[in-house]
């Protein structure tokens, strides 16, 4: 996977081309199909806080982020996708449906 952080004037984006990553076979095998909108969710679902900061762009098979460098230094110090199953005391509130469960578990060992 290729990620490309980009400067222009200021304004930092970050984008990867979805469809040939090496990720792709696990996420297909949980019903998805790794596109640039798959990815995008992907950070709104783990990183929430983050996400909320970024402005995404996605489209034609080019995941796309735009933010601050310190919103991408952020993204880089999170840590692995974040299993929130047990952020409530109610045993369902906070967990991610079942397939995002098994992405989670598939997709833990890939490197930031």
């Amino acid at each position: 996977m290729t990620l490309t952080l980009h400067d222009f004037d200021g304004e930092h984006s970050l984008t990867l081309t979805a469809g040939d990553l090496v990720a792709d076979a696990a996420v297909v095998a949980t019903g998805h199909e790794p596109n640039e909108y798959f990815w995008e969710g992907l950070v709104q679902f783990a990183w929430p806080d983050t996400a909320a900061l970024l402005d995404f762009d996605s489209e034609g098979g080019i995941f796309r982020a735009i933010g601050s460098s310190s919103d991408f230094a952020q993204l880089k110090a999170a840590p692995s996708i974040p299993d929130r199953r047990s952020t409530s005391r109610h045993p369902t509130a906070g967990r991610p449906p079942r397939h995002a469960a098994r992405l989670v578990d598939t997709t833990h060992p890939c490197p930031p």
